[in-house]
């Protein structure tokens, strides 16, 4: 691994690529379970409401990666310079989400369409935390981080605006989901409709996420600075955070829905000491050995060209249902099940995928927003 590779740290590329890899994945086996009928593995599929599941993690892994790269990004540039960019690819984050969110209704302009989305939040979340690096010192963002995450608790627990009964532990029954359903429901524009309605990425959920990204801030700040017994550090904070997040989490439930506040501390939590474990394997001197430079090109992959892996799978979803696709799951289910055999048509088109970025990076080319 060559000195300007380790410089980027090596360790932030692949863990943004791996996220990446766990939303086509998760996606995916969405698609194998509606599309194909498979009985997929449950912790592949998000919760319903509240608790946590495996699928629950790679959004907000990623949008903690965009935090983390931040400062990186903005280390040695002035506020004045940089804000009119920011707001540019925010924009730009947004309007994509936009269009990849609602491609079906530009197609027809029958139905609903949707205002918000993932890469909409994570477009809002970037912009913010970028424009908060900039304008603040470190000590005043980790006093907007916890005044963000203690007052969105009692924020979720007024009265709803629509007259629905607040109940936190059921699904839709807060105040954060009827504000999508009185500034959206009207024409259905959230992702889960009905009186119960509300959107996951909605309007209020996006406070915390941009807590989210800010704790991804503070975490690149310190890798910034390379010091010592760095991953040490970064797993006693990241099993800091996961337990806050897990007592918090007995009165103020982990959903991902409304981006809940033990949410954001259990999900930061994972991520960053999944990110403690990659630095100190990937980031350490010394020549890589075959299966870890594999491994580190395979994430890496993604995680330089993390924008254009998504859009390709956004435009590419229903791939792994093809019916060319599915001849090995048919084959197979009957012998090892749907659990295992649905994995056979995901991993190919995630193979797929991988060749398209694997191409860019040898090519050296970065699409940027």
């Amino acid at each position: 691994m060559s000195d300007t590779e380790r410089q980027r740290l090596v360790s932030l590329d692949v863990l943004r690529g791996l996220t990446v890899v766990g939303m086509i994945l998760v996606n995916s086996m969405a698609g194998m379970k509606y599309g194909a009928q498979a009985m997929v593995w449950p912790p592949l599929l998000h919760a319903h409401w509240d608790g946590l599941m495996l699928a629950d993690l790679v959004f907000p892994g990623f949008l903690m990666m965009v935090g983390v790269a931040i400062p990186l990004a903005f280390a040695k540039v002035t506020q004045g310079s940089q804000t009119r960019p920011i707001l540019g690819r925010t924009a730009r984050l947004f309007i994509l989400g936009f269009i990849l969110s609602n491609l079906h209704w530009f197609a027809t302009f029958d139905g609903a369409w949707r205002l918000f989305g993932v890469l909409q939040r994570i477009g809002l979340a970037y912009g913010a935390c970028a424009l908060l690096f900039l304008a603040c010192g470190p000590r005043i963002r980790l006093g907007i981080i916890a005044a963000i995450l203690v007052l969105y608790w009692p924020l979720s627990l007024l009265p709803a605006l629509d007259g629905l009964p607040t109940d936190i532990w059921q699904r839709g029954h807060n105040f954060v989901a009827s504000v999508d359903r009185v500034l959206l429901g009207a024409g259905n524009h959230n992702y889960v409709t009905g009186p119960e309605g509300y959107d996951p990425e909605g309007l209020l959920g996006t406070l915390p996420a941009i807590a989210h990204g800010l704790i991804g801030v503070a975490i690149g700040e310190y890798l910034l600075k390379r010091p010592p017994h760095s991953a040490r550090t970064l797993a006693l904070a990241g099993a800091a955070m996961l337990i806050v997040g897990i007592v918090w989490g007995f009165v103020f439930p982990v959903i991902k829905d409304i981006w809940s506040s033990s949410f954001v501390l259990v999900t930061c939590g994972i991520t960053t000491l999944t990110l403690a474990g990659l630095h100190a394997w990937l980031d350490r001197a010394g020549e890589p050995g075959p299966a870890t430079r594999a491994f580190t090109l395979f994430g890496a992959a993604f995680g330089i060209n993390a924008i254009a892996a998504y859009v390709t799978h956004q435009l590419t979803a229903p791939m792994p249902t093809w019916k060319l696709m599915l001849v090995p799951f048919e084959a197979l289910r009957g012998s090892i099940g749907d659990a295992a055999a649905s994995f056979v048509p995901v991993l190919l088109y995630i193979g797929f995928i991988w060749l398209c970025v694997d191409y860019l990076r040898r090519r050296r080319w970065i699409f940027k927003i």
